[in-house]
Formats: C-alpha cells, structure tokens, sequence
C-alpha cells in the first residue's frame, strides 16, 4: 500500500514518467523496476504508432490526446511527461452512435472492456455502453461524441493493432 499511495503522490506532483515511477519502486526488486520502465516504454510507443495511423485514415474526426500538437495540454504534456503521455486516448469516428458499435463489433485484437491500463489492448465506445442511457444532447453535455472511442494501448505487435483498427474503422463507415 505504501508504494501504491507513493505513485499516487508523484503522479500528483505531475513527475508521472517512468524515471519518477522508477524512483518510487526503488524499493522493489530491481528487476521489476527495469521491467516496468520497459513496459510502460512499449505502451507509449505503441499508442505513438496508433495515433499516427488514426491521424491519417479519413474515418477518425479526431484525437483526444495530449501527445497531438492541437490538443489544448500538448506544450505542458511536452515539459511534464517528456517520454510520452501514455497509452490511453480517445477519438472520435464519423458516423456517431451506430459507426461506433459498427467499428466495436469488427475489432479482433482489442478486448471490449472499460479497464485501462492492461497489458492487452482494450476498447470501449462509451455512447453504447457505459453512457448508453444518455440521449446525443447528454452525451456532449457530458464531454462524450457519440462516436467517441477510448483506447488503452497494450503491448501487442503496434502494426497488428493498426491493421485491426483499419479493417473496424473500414467497417464503421460501411452504414
């Protein structure tokens, strides 16, 4: 627990990198630190990966993620987390509600799940699920598109990933 409340306080001091985290775990065998540091530095490169392969495909509006030079945070996400912002973001698709089901129903190699943070890549269109009783005024309301998609990148092979994504987001658009 203690480590746990450790992270939790250097993340909130905003040194959330894996230097950071490296020096909370010290304390852990060494071999777990070293571990971690490599983990956490796939996660990033791959999530890098997939959202330069969605800034180019014509179905995604868009990508919520501090790592994109037109998000509002990128200057700060650049001078507080210089090794990357992490493996979870957003974007939205065109084609709202049902383009999102549609893209959910084709992926293969991401897990349909709320969770973050696995080593398995995960998804979830919250405007058919978690926010599925809200109507479309609600969801905005709330800061979610309706074709809002929220990734967490895992350690899979960054191309599989992309190639999955592609084959759903052609699919998506296919009404």
């Amino acid at each position: 627990l203690e480590r746990s409340v450790g992270a939790v306080l250097v993340a909130r001091q905003g040194r959330a990198d894996c230097d950071s985290l490296d020096r909370v775990l010290a304390g852990w065998d060494g071999t777990f630190s070293v571990l971690w540091r490599k983990r956490v530095a796939r996660h990033v490169e791959n999530a890098r990966k997939v959202m330069a392969f969605l800034k180019s495909n014509p179905a995604v509006e868009r990508i919520a993620s501090p790592a994109m030079p037109d998000h509002p945070d990128h200057a700060l996400a650049q001078k507080m987390l210089p090794k990357g912002t992490g493996s979870i973001f957003s974007f939205d698709i065109k084609g709202g509600r049902e383009a999102g089901r549609r893209f959910i129903e084709r992926l293969k190699l991401f897990s349909h799940l709320a969770n973050v943070g696995d080593a398995k890549s995960l998804v979830i269109h919250p405007a058919s699920t978690t926010h599925a009783q809200l109507d479309a005024a609600a969801l905005v309301q709330a800061g979610i598109g309706e074709g809002m998609i929220r990734l967490s990148v895992g350690l899979e092979d960054a191309e599989d990933l992309t190639d999955d994504l592609g084959q759903a987001l052609r699919a998506s658009q296919k009404g």
